[in-house]
């Protein structure tokens, strides 16, 4: 009897995309192999296709609205609820992490710390980046003129290939922070942290569709999101050679998307607030004094 239970079958977790607030596999149907460090299999992941990127597109597109509507201070706290709950599951993202990346389990406790570290700094952001990124603007007349950033819209965002969990957050936290939403592309070589991001989003405050996550290639699905046409910035971060960055760059130009181009990036240093601006949008309103 003591035997029989010792050769229990392992339970292998099945891992899925996530758009529109659900966890669909691709309609494709395809899945490719992820290994760790070592090349030992970790679990199969989706393979997206590019039906699976304009659906995708479309959730965040439907969430663009409540979510850009919604108050910086209600934002700051959907954030920060995110970030409570990956504290809450720190041993599983280091023990992704340190597979992933090759790393002991404190170097990738470490990293999960700084990760969820960068989540607050930015859910700290949202009801504060308009105080800087904003004017009261002096005028030869009897007028105020206001400038206020907006969000720029549905932002598709190429996740670094190395740091699969604090070089995630790190391009898609500002994304959000700031009232865009996001279609992200994984890391191809390491999707899993970002995958497992997904199951704490669907569970934390933060509205169906505002983020999207996709694994698979990103030379395959990238393209797509670049052209397409209800895509309004795309970050090209994780496009790797600078030939297929310049590629995606020329895809973008269709509907004038605003790019963010490729450059090395020491994900642990002080991340400032460039990305918090990079996808923001300057509304300028004149209104008469005393009317």
């Amino acid at each position: 009897m003591s035997d029989a239970k010792s050769e229990r079958l392992s339970v292998f977790k099945t891992y899925k995309l996530f758009f529109g607030g659900k966890f669909p596999r691709s309609e494709s149907g395809r899945v490719y192999e992820v290994a760790d460090a070592k090349g030992k299999w970790l679990a199969n992941a989706p393979l997206a296709s590019r039906k699976d990127a304009r659906d995708a597109v479309v959730a965040a597109r439907k969430a663009f609205a409540g979510w850009s509507g919604a108050t910086a201070y209600n934002r700051g706290q959907i954030l920060y609820r995110i970030a409570e709950m990956l504290e809450g599951r720190r041993e599983q993202f280091a023990r992704e992490v340190a597979d992933a990346e090759g790393l002991s389990r404190a170097k990738a406790a470490a990293v999960v710390d700084a990760t969820i570290d960068r989540w607050v700094w930015y859910a700290g952001w949202t009801d504060k980046i308009g105080q800087i990124a904003g004017a009261a603007n002096p005028v030869a007349g009897p007028y105020f003129n206001l400038s206020t950033p907006e969000p720029t819209g549905v932002v598709a965002v190429l996740a670094p290939q190395e740091s699969s969990f604090l070089g995630l957050v790190s391009v898609l936290a500002p994304v959000i922070a700031t009232g865009n939403t996001a279609v992200v592309i994984a890391s191809e070589r390491a999707p899993l942290p970002a995958l497992s991001l997904a199951e704490v989003l669907a569970t934390s405050d933060l509205p169906a569709g505002v983020v999207n996550i996709l694994s698979g290639k990103a030379a395959e699905i990238g393209p797509h999101l670049a052209a397409h046409q209800d895509v309004n910035a795309i970050d090209l971060t994780g496009a790797g050679a600078s030939q297929t960055a310049k590629e995606l760059e020329i895809a973008a130009t269709g509907n004038l998307k605003r790019v963010l181009r490729p450059q090395p990036v020491d994900w642990a240093a002080d991340p400032g607030t460039e990305r918090l601006l990079a996808f923001l949008e300057t509304k300028t309103v004149w209104h008469p004094i005393g009317v």
